[in-house]
């Protein structure tokens, strides 16, 4: 008897993003690879840690189309970028890919949507807020990389920004949770 309850065109999607969840993991792991070479251990720290999220969430996809009685299809990662120029570079590449992955998330809930394959769309949405998040946190940690003097950054300010980044959390606090009460 046949479970899948996926189509093939979500199947290999799921199955693409699940491959593009592993790079971005890649990405992350390089790039603290390359600052803690560079003596940034908080930064390090940070994109190592994020390095586990997105390995966490490729394991959400796998999960999830195993569970609907689909295939997984383990593809070759492609190798990361090179090594960025500086902390304002490493940044931005970072936010770069992380909006590339926001726009392939999307294209799986508005093909689910256009399937009506509800339970993916519902699904998806976890992934719609992560990248949110995502994209929020990276901008505002491109935003103090730009007040301690972006490119051109340099002693002290690097220093305590990189120390700072040993406890910088995980997710951004996102518009949609503020109140009046709490900005």
């Amino acid at each position: 008897m046949n479970t899948n309850r996926l189509s093939k065109t979500l199947s290999k999607a799921l199955n693409n993003q699940m491959t593009k969840e592993a790079h971005a993991s890649q990405i992350y792991l390089s790039y603290g690879c390359w600052a803690r070479a560079q003596g940034y251990d908080g930064f390090a720290n940070f994109l190592f840690r994020h390095a586990h999220e997105e390995r966490n969430h490729m394991m959400k996809i796998l999960e999830y189309v195993l569970e609907r009685g689909a295939t997984i299809s383990v593809e070759a990662i492609p190798m990361p970028p090179p090594n960025p120029d500086n902390i304002q570079d490493c940044f931005q590449k970072a936010f770069s890919h992380e909006v590339d992955n926001t726009i392939s998330i999307y294209k799986i809930v508005k093909m689910s949507f256009e399937e009506s394959d509800w339970a993916t769309w519902n699904f998806m949405q976890w992934f719609v807020k992560e990248q949110t998040e995502e994209e929020t946190m990276i901008i505002n940690i491109l935003d103090k990389i730009k007040v301690a003097g972006g490119n051109n950054a340099k002693g002290e300010a690097l220093y305590t920004l990189d120390r700072d980044m040993n406890s910088t959390p995980d997710d951004a606090e996102l518009a949609q949770d503020k109140t009046v009460e709490n900005p």
